[in-house]
């Protein structure tokens, strides 16, 4: 397989051309390492890791860990959201399904629901396109987030903390 430095320049294939001119170059990001990407407080007991901002779709990849039984507050999504378990367990307080290491969850716009976490506490991928509504106990909506609002927890927090911004997040 090649790398990015050993990719052709020139093609006489007139679709490869305009690729290699206009497209964009593969990214590996090491997540091991915090100036690639830092856990990041959210709401108590959470915590993003920032894997991907795309502004023209409105769209997001985070990978999300909750503290053993922490919970995300009420919400709805206002697109599609995928998610891959990684580590422990939860589910939603309006099902009676558990996700735990290796499944798939699949979010339809407009459901709202309030994220527990399993008492080992859990780490989920996600990726996430519109944005997402939080509501009080009352259902009184209480904040709106888009890919605007992650970019600004991302980039307010590296600043904060003298982490340089990972321009390879941005698509």
């Amino acid at each position: 397989m090649a790398s990015v430095a050993q990719l052709p320049t020139q093609s006489s294939d007139p679709v490869e051309q305009v690729t290699l001119e206009y497209g964009c170059k593969d990214v590996h990001l090491d997540l091991s390492k915090d100036v690639t990407s830092p856990w990041i407080p959210w709401t108590p007991g959470t915590y993003l890791k920032h894997t991907m901002f795309d502004v023209r779709n409105n769209a997001w990849h985070q990978i999300l860990r909750v503290d053993p039984g922490a919970k995300l507050g009420k919400h709805r999504h206002r697109g599609p959201v995928n998610g891959v378990v990684l580590e422990g367990g939860w589910k939603y307080a309006e099902y009676d399904w558990i996700a735990r290491p290796g499944d798939i969850i699949r979010e339809s716009p407009g459901v709202i629901h309030t994220l527990l976490a399993e008492p080992e506490g859990m780490t989920t991928f996600f990726t996430v396109a519109a944005a997402l509504d939080f509501f009080d106990d009352d259902n009184n909506l209480t904040e709106t987030m888009d890919v605007f609002w992650y970019i600004n927890h991302y980039t307010s927090y590296c600043k904060k903390n003298g982490i340089p911004i990972n321009q390879d997040l941005f698509f």
